[in-house]
This record gives C-alpha cells, structure tokens and sequence, in this order.
C-alpha cells in the first residue's frame, strides 16, 4: 500500500479551483432571459426607466384627497361626487377637487389632485356618488413613480447568480437579454469493474453506478451543464481514452473512484500518460483525504472519491452551492397580516453576536421585494406583531458576508462598491434608520443626510441628540436640492419661484425625508404659511416620483436634487448643498473593506461634488 507523499490543505486545494475557475469567468456570452437562469451576470444592470412609472392605484377603490375622508367612520359616514373612473392602462385628464372622487381600479394612474385611494371594501356606491366608511391618511394605497425602482438605479450586480425572482426584475425593466459568463460544463467519467448503469440487471459481484448520477444532478441543480462520458474498467488505456474524448467538449473533467493509494489507483497515472500534471493528490479532510487535482492541456481533472457520501461532499466544498437555515434576531416592529400565513422576506446582516433580519417591506407590487432576499421568515396566523425577537430565516442560497451598508440610499455608494469590487449588503431604511443600526452595532458603514433646522448644520447634531458611541463621521460629498420644474417656466431665480409661488401646483416629499424638511425650511424663512401653497400635501416618496409628476403635467413644481433633474430634462434652480456623509463603527473602521471603501470615496468620479476634506473624519465620540 502506497503512502500519500504530502497531504495538502483544503485551502490550497480550493485554491486551484477557484482560480481556474475564475479565469473561465472571463468568457461571456449574451443570452434571452428565458435561457439565463442560473448563469452569472457578466455586466451591472442599471434600470432605464422608473418602476412603477407613474404613481398607480394599490388596490380598487376611490381615488380621493386624504383630507375630505377625515370625519369618515362606519356610523357616519363622508359622501363624495364620482367626476369619472380609471381602468389600468386607461389615460384621461381628470383632476379631482374637494369633495370629489373617481373610481379607480388597481394599477391604474392616480389622478391630479387625489392623495390617496380608499378600498372599495369601505365603500357604497350610489348612483354617481359613494359612501366613504373609512379615513385615510395621505400616500394610503398609493404605489408612487420610482417606490420600486428609480432610474439610474444599479437593480443587479455583476457576478450576481441569476435566480427566477432576478430574471422577474430583468423583465420588469425591459431586458429581454442579459450578458452572462459562459456557463461551466463539466464531463462525467465513473471507474472501476464494479459499476454498472442502473436499468442493467444486477449481477453478482456488481454495483449500480451511483456517482454519476448524483453529481449530474448536483450540477443541473447549480445550473451548470454536463456531459457523461461511460464508466471505465479498471484500464489506463480505457480511461485515457474517455478523458481524451471529455477534454474536447468540456471545462472541467470529473472522476469518481481510482483515486486511493493502492492497486486501483489509476486517475494519477492516465494524467501522467496523457502529458498532464498532478497538482494535488491527498487532501488533510475527512471524507475525502484520496482526492486528486491535476491539470492537462491547461483543463482541470478531479479525481473524487468512489464512495458516494465522500465524492458528493468534496464536490460540494468545491463547487456547491448550500442551502439552509439560520437564526438571527429581528431587531424592528413588524406588524403581521394577522389571520394569515405569513411568509416575509427579509435581509440577512452578520454582526459580532449573528445574525439580525430586517424585513423587505416594499409591497407586493415590488417585484425587487424578492430579488433583495436572502430568505425569509414564517409569521404565524396568531401572531400579530414580531419586535426584537430571534427568528428562523430559510435562505434562499448562501449568506454573502461582506460590508453592511445599512441607512439612505445614494447612487454614489453604488458607484463606489461598483469601482472598489466590494462585496456588500446595502440595506435602505433612511438617515436616521442608519444611525440606529450603528447603535446596535448591525451597521458598519451608514449613509445619513439630517439637517438640523436650528443650527442649519447636517448630521452631527443628530449624533449627539442620539448619543451615538463609538463611532466616527467620515465626510462624505454634497448634493444640490433644489426646484424642479418644467422648462416652459423659464425661472431663473429663487426670487423668480417666489414670484409666482402662490400660483403654482406643488408636489411635496414625504414626512420626515430630508427634502421635506430642506422644504418646510425654504418656507418658514420666507414666512410662508405651508396652507396656502397648492398641493403641500400632495406627497411623493422619492426623487423620480417628483421628476415624473412635473413631467406629465401632473404638478408644476416640486424640490428634489439635480441628478433626477438632468435625467427628465427639467429645469432645476439649487435651493441647498446637502451633506451626504458616513458614520462607521470604530471597531470597523481599520478593516480592509472599510479602508477600501474611504479610499473609494475619495477617488471614484462621482455626480456630485467633493468637498476638501472628502473622506476624513469630522466626528467621534
């Protein structure tokens, strides 16, 4: 019996694969979305358009202005006038005024003038008038322009491996192909006197041919392709043969059995014969110590073991793709669909003490709810509200650990990670939802824009208000808000708005954005009474959902920064620079990746401008 000369490490040996495989990576292909499940993108894809592209209905009902629903309630109930009604895809110029509504079905466009859509389910219609049972609040049962997707939004990243709910968003921006590294395509070789394929009578002394079936499906699975070249007897020259045959057709050449030290180890001597080399023979692992590596005509050979649990987990720690599940701790207030299995989808972070979920709460109607995931979490029928609790979350694949970027969301951290190759998990709930998650420790890197209206100063105060620890502000770059509109008003000033500002239609940002606060400021100091600007509470989530807005015709106005200005070819008038800066963790701050990324920050062309002291630190505590 025949000793291994040198045992080597799984590292090394994972090694060799990866890099071979990696320099395959190179080779792209464009492909039509119905062929790219499972392939590996090859390129960013940035949305062209806004998803949704215009502010739509959530559900059927009416459409109406929030405040005319206040007094409404089951014992006394509002009347409203029905001016018309709006199917999906239908377009008319209606504009509802107080005391008015239309009938609206689910998808379709919210008119001029409404806030908000009441379901049907609180409804009754008479005539070409509806009894309204119930009040809503401003933004209720609206999906707004951009909520989704945003113009100029990255929605997938290169190396992302493609699944059905990724091929969904791909579609849902109008792709229908997609460039992609080409995909692997491994070749099959089972060996040894013993085997033979299942549907042949069993024979004494025989055994079925297990192994070629379990990794031809692995790699289906894993969304590869193969090819089985036949089992070989115990034979060098048979085997030389299949593996000739296997090395013009495929990447990467498979052999189960004939790898042990012993009489019927023939997979190290047909690689020899065949002018290749031994890379690796003898790995320190259990199962799986015989495994071979080797290399011919610059393609890959590995020798796995014949035993079926043995050869299947060493192709796993090479090329798998597991699946599972983990606990983690759910550190926000969730309301469930009480009465209802839920099953919510939720992002995965890992901190020092785990794991911790935050849930993807775009809405059904998003189809990015489900391309975000890692997995998700079972709410069960009973239970009504989940708040700081530890949870099973059933993945959806692999949790990819990298930076987690957890606050508002900017283009320029996408820019960044884009140009540094980072790895990262970016999560978006909001200045303030970022300074929170540095406080529990969840977040290495928080993207925040807080104005303080006393001080007129961003971001610091807030620090101390909260009493953040620590952790240091990195400064980060500026951004110009300011007045959106058409063209066709030829403003050029400030004083040009303030002009006319009692005659134009607003459109608003909603409550506690840093927009919004910029807007309430721009007024107060113009001692302007917000009751007396036509649609002040007419509100948009996003950026684009504003752009789009004053584009169709739908408003005049409204405040929003320059880069969505300049991409619908609208006029803008700067009202602020903004302070878009990073608060990081100080036990983070010397990692690798956190360098990497502050270097990014100060060397990447971004679409905004960079102050001197771009990626120092202007705050720690």
């Amino acid at each position: 019996m025949r000793r291994y000369l040198k045992l080597h490490s799984i590292e090394e040996a994972k090694s060799i694969v990866d890099d071979y495989i990696d320099k395959l990576k190179n080779e792209i292909e464009e492909v039509n979305l119905f062929n790219a499940i499972g392939r590996v993108l090859a390129e960013d894809v940035f949305s062209d358009v806004d998803i949704p592209p215009y502010d739509r209905a959530k559900m059927d009902g009416y459409a109406v202005k929030a405040e005319d629903t206040y007094e409404a309630d089951e014992n006394n109930p509002i009347e409203l006038k029905i001016i018309g009604s709006l199917k999906a895809g239908e377009i008319k110029d209606i504009e509802i005024k107080n005391g008015e509504c239309v009938e609206i079905a689910t998808g379709a466009v919210i008119p001029k003038g409404s806030n908000a859509v009441v379901m049907v389910e609180y409804t009754e219609k008479k005539d070409n008038k509806v009894l309204i049972y119930k009040a809503v609040p401003p933004m209720e049962n609206i999906q707004f322009t951009g909520s989704d997707i945003m113009t100029g939004e990255l929605v997938l990243r290169k190396n992302t491996k493609l699944t059905p709910r990724d091929i969904g968003v791909l579609a849902a921006i109008g792709r229908n192909k997609v460039k992609v590294y080409k995909k692997l395509k491994f070749g099959i070789i089972s060996t040894g006197n013993e085997l033979i394929s299942p549907g042949e009578p069993l024979k004494f002394g025989k055994i079925y041919d297990i192994n070629t079936y379990t990794l031809a499906s692995y790699i289906k699975n894993l969304g590869y392709n193969f090819e089985f070249f036949g089992i070989s007897k115990d034979d060098v020259e048979d085997l030389k043969e299949k593996i000739k045959k296997a090395l013009k057709k495929c990447d990467i050449i498979l052999l189960s059995g004939g790898t042990s030290a012993g009489v019927g180890d023939l997979t190290e001597t047909a690689i020899k014969e065949l002018g290749g080399e031994i890379l690796i023979h003898g790995i320190k692992i259990k199962p799986g110590k015989p495994t071979i590596i080797g290399k011919i005509d610059n393609k890959l050979i590995v020798g796995l073991p014949g035993y079926p649990t043995s050869c299947l987990t060493i192709f796993d720690v090479f090329f798998g793709d597991k699946k599972n599940v983990v606990k983690a701790k759910f550190p926000l207030r969730y309301i469930s669909a009480k009465g209802r299995v839920e099953y919510l989808p939720v992002i995965l972070v890992k901190h020092k003490n785990g794991y911790s979920a935050y849930p993807i709460t775009k809405g059904s109607g998003a189809i990015t709810s489900l391309s975000e995931a890692d997995g998700y979490i079972v709410v069960e029928e009973n239970k009504e509200i989940l708040e700081n609790e530890e949870v099973n979350v059933y993945l959806f694949g692999d949790v990819k650990v990298g930076l987690n970027i957890i606050g508002s969301h900017c283009i320029g951290i996408d820019l960044i990670l884009k140009e540094t190759n980072l790895l990262a998990k970016t999560i978006n709930v909001g200045s303030l939802g970022g300074l929170l998650a540095i406080k529990r420790g969840e977040s290495d890197i928080s993207g925040i824009h807080l104005l303080d209206e006393k001080t007129n100063e961003y971001n610091i105060p807030f620090l101390e208000r909260y009493k953040i620890k620590d952790a240091v502000l990195v400064r980060g770059y500026i951004r110009e808000q300011g007045f959106i509109f058409r063209k066709e008003f030829n403003f050029k000033t400030i004083e040009d708005i303030l002009e006319n500002i009692y005659n134009l239609e607003f459109i608003n940002r909603n409550k506690g954005s840093g927009t919004r606060i910029l807007f309430d400021k721009f007024l107060k100091e113009n001692k302007i009474n917000p009751k007396e600007i036509k649609g002040y509470n007419i509100e948009a989530k996003t950026h684009s959902a504003v752009a789009t807005a004053v584009a169709m015709k739908k408003t005049d106005i409204g405040l929003g920064i320059k880069t969505v200005a300049e991409q619908y070819g609208l006029g803008f008038i700067k009202l602020a620079d903004e302070h878009y800066d990073f608060l990081i963790r100080k036990e983070r701050f010397n990692d690798e990746d956190v360098k990497k990324f502050i270097e990014g920050l100060k060397k990447v062309k971004l679409p905004f401008e960079k102050p001197e002291n771009c990626g120092e630190i202007i705050w720690e505590n």
